[in-house]
């Protein structure tokens, strides 16, 4: 990799440091409007909490692929945790996010802290997910979504991508983005791109770096019960709740909070009768950690289920 500079968050595009990589570091507004200034082309933003791992890697990769330029948000969101989560404790891996983005290419990444974001404190008009923010994730963490649909319309904002790309390991807020950029024409690309896994199957996110040995033995109970519902996918919808389900209620150590097949456009489960794409989706506390997984099927036909785990 050749070498090229980072510029100071201090002055953006002003003083070389020495660092790999041309990564322009901006943490105020005028930094990175002078940055998305200097970018030409087809451009694509990465939206992060940071912690960053091989999913966002590869989130970083398509982006890469299929636009000219990259900027990277790294923005721990208060508004979209509640009163009892994990805000204070979430992992903070900063100069590691950093190198990674260098590694990956990206041209900017965009790091505010909250009053940059924020300058009046919380909002008063924030961005409504309506019913389908009141559902599954939803439903446990009332709030979650119009926090986070109101940070990414301020990014998308700010950032001024023509492509904006996001895991499908979180479905529902792939989902509601994908809603709000249309309902509301921000007229930009929402590019979903699968969910990235461990080689036994459990699904990439930050939050794995909560699981001690144990729970990471239970966590993936979460993958076991996706696998096995698609492999009975040809049995129709009862057959896959079913299948999955035994799977999460052999193990006690992992405390389900929800399990469904919904319409992957509606979220409301599909009847068993239906044919076609749904989704598989599950929630479950694993030890004091909280994880999501979930894998589209194809009801009423033979699934490849290599994508879902490894055993």
């Amino acid at each position: 990799m050749s070498e090229r500079v980072e510029r100071s968050p201090s002055a953006a595009g002003g003083t070389a440091v020495g660092v790999p990589a041309g990564l322009a570091l901006a943490r105020t507004r005028s930094e990175l409007a002078a940055e998305r200034a200097r970018l030409v082309g087809r451009v694509a933003v990465v939206m992060t909490m940071g912690a960053l791992h091989e999913g966002h890697a590869t989130l970083f990769r398509r982006a890469r692929e299929q636009c000219d330029r990259v900027i990277a948000t790294i923005f721990l969101n208060p508004l979209q945790f509640g009163p009892h989560e994990d805000l204070a404790k979430y992992p903070r891996t900063f100069d590691a996010d950093l190198r990674l983005c260098t590694r990956e290419g990206v041209d900017v990444v965009f790091a505010p802290s909250p009053d940059v974001v924020y300058p009046d404190g919380d909002p008063g008009i924030v961005v409504s997910a309506g019913r389908l923010g009141t559902v599954l994730e939803g439903a446990s963490r009332p709030g979650h979504f119009d926090g986070v649909l109101t940070v990414v319309a301020k990014l998308l904002h700010l950032t001024r991508p023509d492509a904006a790309y996001f895991g499908q390991k979180d479905a529902q807020q792939l989902l509601l983005i994908r809603r709000m950029v249309r309902d509301l024409d921000f007229g930009i690309d929402v590019v979903g791109v699968p969910t990235v896994r461990e080689a036994d199957g459990l699904a990439m996110s930050s939050r794995n770096a909560y699981l001690t040995a144990l729970d990471r033995e239970v966590a993936l109970t979460l993958p076991q019960a996706l696998h096995t519902g698609v492999v009975h996918a040809a049995e129709g919808a009862s057959a896959v709740r079913r299948a999955a389900r035994d799977v999460l209620v052999r193990e006690p150590l992992c405390r389900a909070d929800y399990l469904v097949l919904a319409h992957p456009d509606t979220l409301d489960d599909v009847p068993e009768w239906y044919r076609g794409e749904a989704l598989l989706a599950v929630a479950a506390r694993v030890g004091t950690t909280r994880l999501i997984d979930n894998v589209l099927v194809m009801v009423g036909q033979e699934n490849d289920v290599d994508g879902v785990g490894a055993f």
